[in-house]
């Protein structure tokens, strides 16, 4: 089994690499078909959740 390696990148979003399955609240899976980098939000503003969109810029999210 491949491991799944994430990282937390300063002031900004987790940095998820490998073969991931992501799925929604009903179920639906919401991965891109091939790609094995997601970034993933942790600043709670991003207009694309689970996704990153850079919110965490334009709010200026602080986080070790």
């Amino acid at each position: 089994m491949e491991k799944i390696r994430m990282d937390c990148m300063k002031n900004g979003p987790y940095k998820v690499v490998g073969d991931l399955l992501i799925v929604d609240a009903n179920g639906k899976s919401v991965s891109a078909q091939g790609a094995t980098t997601y970034h993933l939000c942790r600043c709670g503003g991003s207009g694309k959740k689970p996704f990153c969109d850079g919110t965490h810029a334009k709010i200026k999210f602080v986080s070790e």
